[in-house]
C-alpha cells in the first residue's frame, strides 16, 4: 500500500506521537508549528499556534484532553486538545528538550537544555495545583549539572522518569524525591530517543553510537542490542509483534555530501528476540528523526529531516511473517 504523506511542516520533523487510541497523530518540527492529524487518512485536524521557536517535543495525555509541547523559545505549553486553546505557559531559562504526562495525566515533567550559562533541569509540575502553574514554580526541580538530558519518558505508574543523557547514560529519577534510583551505562555516545513499550515494562533507546538497546523499565537491566552502521535517531517497539523499528541516517550536516542512495534513509525493522534485521522501508529524502508505531500495531509513522511525516500501513503478509530461527 502507498504510504500516506503528511505535508504540514516547512522544516524538519522533531517528534511524532500517537494518542492512546491511535486515531490522532501529533507532529512537531523546527518551524514553530504543532500539528494534529487523523491517522486513518492523514487529514489535518488543526494546529496549535503560539510557539516562536523550534518545537522539540510533544505529548498527549491518557484521555486525549490536553497536549504538552516544549520548544526552543524557552517555554513549555499546555493546550486544550480539542479547541487548540493555550491553557498554560511555563517559561524556562533555556530550551525545553523533552516533555511528558504521567499515567494519570495530572503530573507533567520536562527537561531544559544546558545552554547560555544555565544548567539542565528536570522539572515536575502538578496540574491539579493552579498555584504551581501561575507562579511557574515546579514542586520538584532536579539539576543535572554534568550531562544534559536528551530524551526522557515516564516509568510505569508514574513513580519515576527514565532519562537518557548526552554521554550515553540512562538514569531513573524519582518523581517524588528527585533521587537517582538506578543508573545504566550501556551506550558510548548520546542517546537520541527513548520510547516505552505498550505495557511500560520495557524501554528502547536510540543512540549516536549506531545501536539501539532494549532495557527493563524497573531494573534498567540491558536486554537486547540492535546494531546498525549509522547513528540511530529514533526507535519504537511494536505493541503487537516482537518487532522494533529504527530510523536514522547520517548527521543532518553530512547529508549534502552523499547521494540519497548511499544515505540509507530507510526505516529498519528488527526482530526483538533474535536481534535480526528483516526489513527496510524507503521513502524519506533525509535522515529519519522519529518513528512511532500505531497503538494497534497495524501501521507505523516516521518523520524526517525532509519535513514530511509518512504513515505506512503494513501488508497482510507482515502479520504472518515468522523469522526462521
Amino acid at each position: 500500500m502507498k504510504p500516506i504523506l503528511l505535508q504540514g511542516h516547512e522544516r524538519s520533523i522533531t517528534q511524532i506521537k500517537y494518542n492512546r487510541e491511535g486515531d490522532l497523530l501529533f507532529s512537531v518540527a523546527k518551524d514553530t508549528v504543532t500539528n494534529v492529524w487523523y491517522s486513518v487518512n492523514g487529514e489535518r485536524l488543526g494546529t496549535y499556534n503560539g510557539h516562536t521557536g523550534a518545537v522539540w517535543c510533544v505529548d498527549c495525555d491518557w484521555d486525549t484532553k490536553n497536549v504538552l509541547t516544549g520548544s526552543a523559545d524557552n517555554s513549555c505549553r499546555l493546550w486544550d486538545c480539542e479547541t487548540g486553546k493555550q491553557l498554560a505557559l511555563l517559561n524556562t531559562n533555556s530550551a525545553v528538550r523533552t516533555c511528558g504526562f504521567d499515567f494519570s495525566g495530572n503530573i507533567i515533567m520536562f527537561s531544559t537544555d544546558k545552554q547560555m550559562g544555565y544548567q539542565c533541569f528536570l522539572n515536575f509540575f502538578d496540574l491539579r495545583d493552579p498555584q504551581q502553574i501561575d507562579d511557574n514554580n515546579p514542586y520538584l526541580s532536579i539539576p543535572c549539572s554534568e550531562h544534559k538530558i536528551t530524551s526522557a519518558v515516564w516509568g510505569p505508574l508514574g513513580e519515576f522518569v527514565i532519562a537518557g543523557h548526552e554521554n550515553g547514560e540512562i538514569n531513573q529519577f524519582s518523581a517524588k524525591s528527585g533521587d537517582i534510583l538506578k543508573k545504566a551505562k550501556e551506550h558510548t555516545r548520546q542517546i537520541n530517543d527513548i520510547q516505552s513499550s505498550v505495557e511500560l515494562t520495557m524501554v528502547i533507546t536510540a543512540s549516536k553510537d549506531n545501536t539501539s538497546k532494549l532495557f527493563d523499565s524497573n531494573s534498567l537491566d540491558h536486554i537486547k542490542t540492535f546494531r546498525t552502521e549509522r547513528p540511530v535517531n529514533s526507535a519504537a517497539i511494536s505493541p503487537t509483534m516482537d518487532h522494533v523499528v529504527m530510523g536514522g541516517g547520517q548527521e543532518a550536516m553530512e547529508v549534502t555530501t552523499t547521494s540519497t542512495r548511499i544515505g540509507k534513509f530507510e526505516a529498519r525493522f528488527f526482530h526483538a528476540t533474535y536481534e535480526e534485521e528483516f526489513g527496510r522501508v524507503k521513502g524519506h529524502f533525509g535522515p529519519i528523526n522519529c518513528v512511532a508505531f500505531h497503538p494497534d500495531g497495524k501501521s507505523y509513522s516516521s518523520g524526517g529531516e525532509d519535513g514530511y511525516v509518512r504513515i505506512h500501513y503494513f501488508d497482510p503478509q507482515y502479520f504472518d511473517f515468522e523469522l526462521e530461527a
